[in-house]
C-alpha cells in the first residue's frame, strides 16, 4: 500500500518520490563510483605492467630473431610528461608493444590519441620540432594507462645495446613485468583507508537524509489513514513502503547517473588523473551490497524517525514540547572510536602494518559521532537564542521547532569537513617523509643535460649555448682514476672542466689551463691523499671487466699538483678526487669522461625549457634534459593525494546538489506558511534573510563541531604514525571556508524558488 501511495498519489506524491529518488540516486552513483575506483586503478596498473620494458639484470641480452632493441626517449612538454620509445626489431619474432599492430618503419611513429591531437593543435608547434617522425598509426587503448596519456613509439635503425647504454637502451625479448607489485608502506596504506572512509561517510549521511524528504506531509497523510481504521504498526509499515519505493527508484536513478558519468569520465582529466569508461566497473559483490544496503537503510531510517511521532486519527502530535536530547549516549560513539584507535598510537612505520579493521571502525565511529552530537548541539544552542530582528526571530523559532531537520541538512557537510581536516593534518604531518628538498642549487642552474655517448661535450655546449633562453652553460666531465690498469685497489674520481667550471665544484687557490688539483676533505673520499703523491703512476678510466680492457690512460702525478678544498657543485655534490683543466688531461682521456652541461635560463623567456629540450633532441633523441625543482616527492604519495582531491571534488558536488534538493524540499513543505506571512505584510527581504539564518546557524555550529572532531582525529592519526603533532591552520580554515561556501552557494540558488513561493496565491487549496 505504501508503494502504491508513493507511485499513484498524484502530483504531491510524485514530487516527494522524485526528490527522494534524486537524493538517493546521487548518493548511489557516488557509492558505485567509489567502489569502482579500486578496479579502475588496478586496470591502469595492469596495463602499465603489461607494457613494462625495464631490464634489471645489468647484463646485455644476446641477439636473436626474438629480440628488440628499445630506446627510452621520454620527454616533457608544458609540464606534461610524454612517454616515448624508439623501436628497432632484430628479427621476425620480435615482441610488439601492447596496442601496436606492427612496428613503425624508421622515421615513422604511432601515437596515442591525446598526443595526436596535441601534435595537430596550434600549441604543438615546438613539440612537432622535437618529434620529427611521420605519424602512421594510433596506439590502441590496451597499450595506454588512460585516455589522456601522451605516448608514442617511433621506428629507428640507429640503436646499439651495450652495457654502457643500460637504462637508456636495452635489448629485450618480451614486454611486461613478472615481479610482484610493491606493497604500500603502513603509513601510505593508512592514508588510503582514511581517504576512502572520509569520502564515503558523507555519502551515507546524505542517503539517510534523502529518504526523509517530505516527512511532515507524509505524517499528516498517515493520520488520515488512522481515521479510516489503520493502526499504528500498519501506518509505520506503509511509511516504510513509501520510503522503499523512493529508495528503489533512487537505485535506478543512481545506476543511470553512474552509467552516464562513466561514459563522460574518459573525456575529463582531474588533477592529471583519468580512466577509461570500461575501467570503472564495480565488483559484483560491492554492487549487490549497495543494492541491498540502500533500501534496507531507507526502511530503517524511516522507522527510526517515526519512533517519537504519535500519529492519531485526528492529526500528528507535534505541538507538545519534545523531550530534550540526551548527551551521554552520543558521547559514547566518539569515545568508542578513540578506544579502537588507541592501541595503535606510536606504532609508526617501523612496527608493522596497522590493523585495518580497527582503523576503519575507529574513524567511522568518530565521524558518526559528529552526526549524533550535532542535533544535540543545535537544540542546546537555539533554545537559548531569543532576541533579535524579525528575520532572526523567525529563523530561531523555526529552528527551535525542528532542530533535528536543520541538523540533518548540515550533517553531511560536518562529516566531510571533519574528515578533510583530519586528512589534511595527516598529509601535512607525513609530508616531510615523502617530500625531500632537492640538493640542486637553482640560483646557479635550472636545467642539466648528461651528454650522450655519441655527442662530444663541445658539440653539446655549442648547440645549447645558441639556444634561445639559455644565458650561461657550465660543463663538468667525470671519469675514474686508480692505481692499477684493472681492478685497482685505490681509486678516485676525476673531474674535467675549465677554470670557471672547476670553481663551481671546488675552492681553487688560483687556476690556469694546464693545472691539476687534488681535492682535500671531500666526504666519502678515501684515497685521494695517497694517490696524489708526486710521481705516482695512475690510470684514468681503469677497466673493471675483460671486455673493457685497453681503455685505460696512463698518467703520472706532476710535482706541481695543487690542492683545492671541496665545495658543492650545482647539484649539491661535493666532488673529491682530482680536478683537471683541459690542458692537463692526457691525450685520449677526454673520450673516457662523461660530461654534464649545467644550464642557466632567462626567466623572461616562457618557452626556454622547451627550446632546450628541442635542442637536446636534435643532438641525440636519447638526450633527456633534467628540469630542476626545489623539492622531490614520492610518486605514490602524490597519487594518493591526487586521489583525495578527485574524490573530494565529487563529494563536494554531491554535497551541494543534495543540500539544494533538501532546501527546496523544505521550502515546498512551508509553502502555505510563507504565503500566509506575505499575505499579512511580511517583507520578502525579511523572509529571505530568515531562510539564510536558518541555514547559517546550523552550519556554523556544524563547522565548529567538525573542526573539534577533525582536530581530535588528526591528532590521533599523527600519534599513530609516530609523527609530531602540528595543526596546519591554513588547511583547517580552508576546509571550513569551503564548507561554508557550499552552503552560501546553495542558499543563493534557493532564493529564486523562494521568491516564487512567497505569493498570496500559495494559500489556495483544493
Amino acid at each position: 500500500m505504501g508503494v502504491k501511495f508513493a507511485m499513484t498519489g498524484g502530483r504531491e506524491a510524485w514530487v516527494r518520490v522524485t526528490l527522494t529518488a534524486f537524493g538517493v540516486g546521487l548518493g548511489v552513483a557516488l557509492l558505485l563510483l567509489t567502489t569502482a575506483i579500486p578496479s579502475a586503478l588496478a586496470n591502469r596498473n595492469d596495463r602499465g605492467r603489461d607494457r613494462d620494458d625495464w631490464m634489471f639484470s645489468g647484463e646485455v641480452m644476446e641477439r636473436s630473431d626474438r629480440t628488440l632493441i628499445l630506446g627510452r626517449v621520454d620527454t616533457t612538454f608544458h609540464d606534461q610528461d610524454i612517454r616515448g620509445r624508439l623501436l628497432q626489431p632484430e628479427g621476425d619474432r620480435a615482441p610488439l608493444p601492447p596496442g601496436v599492430e606492427q612496428f613503425p618503419a624508421a622515421g615513422d611513429m604511432v601515437v596515442s590519441p591525446a598526443l595526436g591531437r596535441m601534435l595537430k593543435s596550434s600549441d604543438g608547434t615546438l613539440l612537432r620540432e622535437r618529434l620529427p617522425y611521420r605519424v602512421t598509426g594510433t596506439i590502441a587503448d590496451v597499450g595506454l594507462i588512460d585516455p589522456h596519456e601522451l605516448s608514442y613509439y617511433a621506428g629507428t635503425k640507429d640503436l646499439n645495446a651495450t652495457s654502457e647504454s643500460a637504462g637508456g637502451v636495452d635489448r629485450i625479448d618480451a614486454f611486461g613485468s613478472t615481479s610482484p607489485p610493491e606493497r604500500l608502506d603502513p603509513i601510505l596504506l593508512l592514508l588510503v583507508l582514511i581517504v576512502f572512509v572520509v569520502l564515503l561517510m558523507p555519502v551515507g549521511v546524505f542517503i539517510a537524509a534523502a529518504v526523509r524528504f517530505g516527512g511532515e506531509r507524509r505524517d499528516r497523510r498517515l493520520a488520515a489513514l488512522r481515521l479510516i481504521g489503520a493502526d499504528g504498526r500498519m501506518t509505520r509499515r506503509i511509511a516504510a513502503g513509501e520510503a522503499l519505493a523512493g529508495a528503489l527508484l533512487g537505485l535506478l536513478l543512481g545506476a543511470g547517473f553512474f552509467l552516464m558519468g562513466r561514459q563522460l569520465v574518459g573525456m575529463v582529466s582531474v588533477f592529471g588523473m583519468s580512466v577509461y569508461p570500461g575501467d570503472l566497473t564495480p565488483t559484483p559483490a560491492l554492487v549487490v551490497l549497495v543494492a541491498l544496503a540502500v533500501p534496507a537503510a531507507a526502511v530503517a531510517v524511516t522507522l527510526f524517525a517515526l519512533r517519537g511521532v504519535v500519529i492519531e486519527p485526528l492529526g500528528v502530535v507535534r505541538a507538545a514540547r519534545p523531550p530534550r536530547r540526551r548527551l551521554w549516549w552520543r558521547l559514547l560513539l566518539p569515545l568508542a572510536g578513540l578506544a579502537m584507535l588507541y592501541p595503535m598510537i606510536g606504532q609508526g612505520r617501523d612496527n608493522g602494518q596497522f590493523n585495518e579493521y580497527l582503523v576503519v571502525g575507529g574513524v567511522v565511529l568518530l565521524l558518526v559521532g559528529v552526526t549524533a552530537l550535532l542535533p544535540w548541539l543545535v537544540e542546546a544552542v537555539v533554545a537559548r537564542l531569543n532576541s533579535g530582528g524579525v528575520s532572526w526571530q523567525l529563523a530561531v523559532r523555526r529552528l527551535q521547532l525542528s532542530s533535528g531537520t536543520a541538523a540533518r541538512m548540515v550533517n553531511g557537510i560536518a562529516v566531510a569537513v571533519a574528515g578533510a581536516i583530519a586528512l589534511q593534518m595527516l598529509f601535512a604531518g607525513v609530508d616531510d617523509d615523502y617530500t625531500k628538498a632537492s640538493a640542486n642549487d637553482l640560483t646557479r642552474a635550472q636545467m642539466s643535460l648528461d651528454v650522450p655517448e655519441k655527442v662530444t661535450a663541445a658539440e653539446a655546449v655549442q648547440a645549447l649555448s645558441r639556444t634561445r633562453g639559455v644565458t650561461d652553460t657550465t660543463t663538468l666531465s667525470t671519469a675514474s682514476l686508480g692505481n692499477g690498469r684493472d681492478e685497482p685497489e685505490q681509486y678516485a674520481s676525476v673531474t674535467v672542466g675549465d677554470c670557471a667550471a672547476l670553481r663551481e665544484a671546488a675552492k681553487l687557490p688560483s687556476c690556469s689551463d694546464g693545472d691539476v688539483f687534488a681535492v682535500r676533505n671531500a666526504p666519502y673520499d678515501e684515497y685521494t691523499e695517497q694517490l696524489s703523491k708526486a710521481g705516482a703512476s695512475l690510470y684514468i678510466d681503469p677497466s673493471s671487466g675483460s671486455d673493457e680492457k685497453g681503455r685505460e690512460i696512463a698518467w703520472t702525478v706532476p710535482k706541481d699538483i695543487k690542492r683545492a678544498d671541496a665545495h658543492k657543485d650545482p647539484q649539491g655534490n661535493e666532488r673529491g678526487g682530482f680536478l683537471f683543466t683541459p690542458g692537463a688531461l692526457p691525450k685520449g682521456a677526454a673520450s673516457a669522461a662523461s660530461a654534464t652541461v649545467y644550464l642557466s635560463l632567462d626567466a623572461s623567456v616562457p618557452e626556454a625549457r622547451e627550446f632546450v629540450r628541442n635542442a637536446a633532441a636534435k643532438l641525440d633523441p636519447l638526450a633527456h634534459p633534467q628540469t630542476w625543482s626545489a623539492t622531490e616527492q614520492s610518486n605514490r604519495f602524490t597519487s594518493i593525494r591526487t586521489g583525495l582531491f578527485v574524490g573530494a571534488t565529487c563529494v563536494l558536488i554531491l554535497i551541494g546538489a543534495s543540500l539544494l534538493v533538501s532546501q527546496l524540499e523544505q521550502l515546498r513543505e512551508r509553502k502555505k506558511l510563507l504565503s500566509s506571512l506575505v499575505a499579512f505584510g511580511t517583507r520578502r527581504r525579511t523572509l529571505s534573510l530568515s531562510v539564510l539564518w536558518q541555514t547559517a546557524i546550523p552550519i556554523a555550529l556544524g563547522l565548529i563541531l567538525a573542526t573539534a572532531v577533525g582536530l581530535s582525529l588528526g591528532t590521533v592519526l599523527l600519534k599513530m604514525t609516530n609523527t609530531p603533532v602540528g595543526v596546519d591552520w591554513a588547511s583547517v580554515l580552508s576546509m571550513t571556508g569551503i564548507g561554508a561556501g557550499v552552503v552560501v552557494l546553495v542558499t543563493a540558488l534557493s532564493l529564486p524558488p523562494l521568491i516564487r513561493l512567497m505569493r498570496p496565491d500559495g494559500l489556495r487549496t483544493e
